[in-house]
């Protein structure tokens, strides 16, 4: 499906031209206008809905998926500083949960999960969950170590720093960056949506990911809408009738008209506020969080379980709310284990895993499994090497893909042999990422509905690599 019609090209042209003189600035401002181009093309029917899953401070690949046949494992433990229960931080063999891939990632070689993640297992061998190896920032590929440390290749900026390489994971740039690549899928298919504000929607506060040029992300509470302090019956000014007309005179001082532009601006946004706090409190009591269908059960303690019943409950009213394509976002964090790894990782790998797959089974039970796909982030993998008691700052990391419409019971790219001093390593076992994040998302934005064409649209440099589909998506 080609999104941009011929009039929203000739627009796209036009605009084209109107930035010719910016320069070096140009290509990244002519991605910035195409998106507002391609809004006004043909809308999808259907509804999907994208869910990131952001683990904050870097999480630690080497003990997410692992080597596990035992000649790989014993060069995966050497060069982790040995076993556990010797002093290092490798992860016993007796103790991981395999997953056999459908693909070959070359003769002999078998893998595992960490035994926290026994839920991501299940959903893999149900052919659910995929593995995405060794992906992370690019700006084009780079052959081996040697080369990236020659610099004869341009490298992302600021890599190992966790404020820039979240930004970078998630805007395609360092710390500083303005729009994020969900945003850029929100901006081009806004009109798809009746009520556009339902679009980007955060349920972990702020995030560059679902910053756009045009949209604004909406951020939600896991209880639902948060409303305006004192516009509501029930804040400030107590209950009964005299709180509903404070309440009242409230509202419309904050919306009132005025001649000035920054209060114009202003009574505009309390009042889209208000107005979708009404609209996501009326479409969400028909979804109660007590509803079977999303009923967290034994997550009810898990806070990024929390995230993602909200997500789930959000989709499910996704026709009241007149949404047919959502980008979601949710995160958890804690994964810095610079320190205290082992034990540290295991609680969140378990909090991670729960709530993936309470997400998975709540659009089983929804029917939408095929229509929400949710993908895992990071600022970055981590060290192979130990650095006593924890692992250090590294590049590329294994994520996690689930969901109805994945090519599950796979992993995809390719996964490094995982030892010291190979071509991969950068440092210390630092992953030189063999899969960009531009084809990462890429992959998602096809199955989300953007066509081949467009696609420089949300992943800026994805025109820098010879394979747009990385084949994790149906």
């Amino acid at each position: 499906m080609h999104l941009i019609g011929s009039a929203s090209r000739r627009e796209f042209l036009k605009r084209a031209a109107a930035l010719g003189s910016l320069g070096s600035a140009a290509p990244f401002a002519l991605n910035l206008a195409g998106i507002g181009s391609a809004a006004a093309a043909t809308m999808p029917s259907d509804y999907k809905a994208l869910v990131c899953v952001f683990l904050n401070g870097g999480n630690d690949h080497n003990n997410t998926v692992i080597p596990y046949d035992t000649g790989s494992h014993a060069t995966y433990a050497a060069a982790r500083g040995g076993l556990v229960s010797a002093g290092g931080i490798a992860l016993d063999r007796t103790g991981l949960l395999e997953i056999v891939p459908t693909t070959s990632q070359g003769s002999g070689r078998q893998f595992a999960v960490s035994a926290e993640l026994a839920p991501l297992q299940a959903l893999f061998a149900a052919n659910k969950a995929a593995v995405m190896a060794n992906v992370g920032p690019l700006i084009t590929p780079i052959t081996n170590a040697a080369q990236y440390k020659a610099g004869t290749v341009a490298a992302p900026p600021k890599l190992f720093s966790h404020n820039d390489q979240q930004a970078t994971w998630q805007a395609f740039s360092p710390e500083g960056g303005k729009v994020g690549w969900g945003g850029r899928l929100g901006d081009m298919f806004a009109a798809a949506n009746s009520n556009t504000i339902f679009t980007a929607i955060s349920a972990s506060g702020n995030t560059v990911f679902l910053s756009g040029q045009n949209i604004f992300q909406y951020q939600i509470g896991t209880s639902g809408a948060t409303a305006i302090s004192g516009t509501t019956s029930t804040n400030l000014f107590g209950s009964g009738n005299g709180a509903s007309s404070g309440a009242n005179v409230l509202k419309s001082l904050t919306q009132q008209s005025s001649s000035q532009v920054l209060e114009q601006d202003h009574a505009s946004v309390v009042t889209r506020s208000i107005g979708a706090a009404s609209q996501v409190s009326t479409a969400l009591a028909t979804v109660p969080a007590t509803d079977s269908r999303v009923a967290l059960g034994a997550q009810a303690n898990n806070r990024l379980a929390q995230q993602l019943q909200i997500v789930a409950r959000l989709i499910a009213v996704n026709t009241t709310l007149g949404a047919k394509r959502q980008v979601f976002f949710v995160s958890l964090g804690g994964f810095d284990t610079h320190d205290n790894q082992i034990t540290a990782q295991a609680s969140l790998h378990t909090q991670l895993a729960g709530a993936i797959n309470y997400f998975y089974q709540a659009t089983v039970n929804l029917g939408v499994a095929n229509q929400a796909t949710l993908f895992t982030a990071s600022d970055f993998g981590r060290t192979l090497t130990s650095n006593g008691d924890g692992s250090d700052h590294g590049w590329g990391a294994h994520h996690f893909v689930v969901g109805g419409a994945v090519k599950g019971g796979d992993i995809y790219g390719t996964f490094p042999v995982v030892a010291m001093g190979t071509t991969d390593d950068v440092g210390s076992g630092r992953l030189l990422p063999r899969s960009s994040v531009d084809q990462y998302a890429s992959t998602m934005a096809k199955w989300f509905g953007v066509s081949d064409s467009e696609l420089s649209l949300i992943a800026p440099n994805i025109g820098n690599f010879s394979t747009r589909d990385l084949g994790f998506m149906l």
